[in-house]
């Protein structure tokens, strides 16, 4: 890559941060400039369903860095300053005042936003959504001072969140399309205990049931009829990426994200791509993987910054995070495209790993209180199931 002036990085989540530090780590000196779409610096999103949530952590410990560390580094943060459009052949990106900003490449880490579905009364803005501190601070207030809540969906940050609330003693009840918690992803014996936990948590869940609409954003009829009421409607129907700045630009989607290569390159030299908006090659998988976890968004972040700064860098690490339900730890490592048997072992005293495989191969792993075998796990996968 050409020698930089100016890199300018939209977003400013855990990848477009990672960016800029592995940027300037690999000695990269261009102008480089932080697009933040919200008021904030770069913070910890893990903590606004768990801790945060649950008063455990102040908004002070939510940083991932301190003010002067973007002094030291030559970091240019701009908050709350989104773009409105990608110009490739201009080599700018325009500002959703108006103003333009000129730079010689730009990375695209604009993360991805929480589903709305098309329900009736979804849209109505006193529905909750998560994502921010600002949706979590909103959460908080409104759990000060209710005795109910209802969340729809049970994917991690729906768990997690019901559980927070119900440990808080909020009357939460789950609704669910899926028979079991992640059941699609994880299969039915993690299934089982995700719905053990969040029962054990106070959380009521009401699995195999759909949602028809959100009535004055209290009330939730359900398709059979019902009707269920709340003080709190939270919906937690998953997230879609922020691709709309890739589209304008005249790029391609791949499955709602923008395709890059295992150097988080898109097929426009001008743009590169990580974290949730990206659909990336993994060099070690063989294929493109999109995945929405906090570690493999800084994973993509810290290869693009050393990309820009002429170093040598691929993606090739096994995807995983870690979900809290209560006080229940659960870690997942996987290629996060299907499997065919997942065998459960049990560890005693609530202790056990499910291993994935397809054809006999190690494609992904789940434990809870057994790090010994998540870290096998991880090799296993990446080994294709080669000791």
């Amino acid at each position: 890559m050409p020698e930089l002036r100016s890199v300018v990085v939209i977003g400013g989540g855990p990848a477009g941060l990672a960016v800029a530090r592995s940027y300037r780590d690999a000695g990269g000196e261009a102008e480089l400039t932080l697009l933040c779409e919200e008021a904030e610096a770069p913070y910890q999103r893990p903590p606004l369903t768990k801790e945060f949530l649950r008063g455990e952590m102040g908004r002070e410990e939510l940083p991932l860095e301190p003010p002067e560390w973007f002094a030291r580094h030559g970091v240019n943060v701009r908050l709350g300053t989104p773009a409105s459009e990608i110009r490739p052949q201009e080599r700018e990106i325009v500002l959703e005042d108006g103003h333009r900003l000129a730079a010689d490449v730009c990375v695209l880490t604009t993360g991805s936003r929480p589903i709305r579905p098309s329900l009736d009364g979804a849209e109505d803005p006193e529905v909750l959504l998560m994502r921010s501190v600002g949706d979590s601070e909103r959460l908080i207030a409104r759990a000060a001072r209710a005795s109910s809540a209802i969340v729809i969906g049970s994917g991690f940050i729906g768990c997690e969140a019901a559980a927070s609330l119900a440990l808080q003693d909020v009357d939460v009840t789950m609704l669910s399309m899926e028979p079991l918690p992640q059941i699609e992803r994880l299969g039915e014996a993690a299934g089982e205990r995700l719905a053990q936990w969040l029962r054990e948590s106070g959380v009521t869940l009401r699995a195999g049931v759909e949602v028809e609409a959100i009535e004055q954003a209290q009330r939730v009829r359900l398709r059979d009829g019902e009707a269920c009421e709340a003080e709190i409607v939270l919906l937690a129907a998953g997230a879609a990426p922020n691709a709309e700045l890739a589209a304008r630009a005249g790029l391609e989607l791949h499955d709602g994200a923008l395709p890059v290569d295992e150097e988080m390159r898109s097929e426009n030299p001008f743009i590169l791509a990580a974290g949730d908006v990206a659909a990336a090659e993994n060099r070690i998988a063989g294929r493109r993987l999109r995945v929405e976890h906090w570690g493999d968004a800084i994973a993509q972040g810290e290869v693009a910054g050393r990309v820009l700064a002429g170093a040598d860098a691929a993606w090739g690490e096994v995807p995983g995070f870690w979900s809290q339900i209560g006080s229940h730890t659960l870690k997942y490592a996987a290629w996060g495209d299907g499997y065919h048997e997942a065998q459960l072992v049990e560890h005693g005293d609530g202790a056990f790993t499910v291993w994935y495989s397809s054809g006999g191969i190690a494609v992904g792993v789940l434990t809870h209180e057994c790090d010994e075998d998540y870290e096998r796990g991880r090799l296993l996968i990446a080994r294709r199931g080669q000791p």
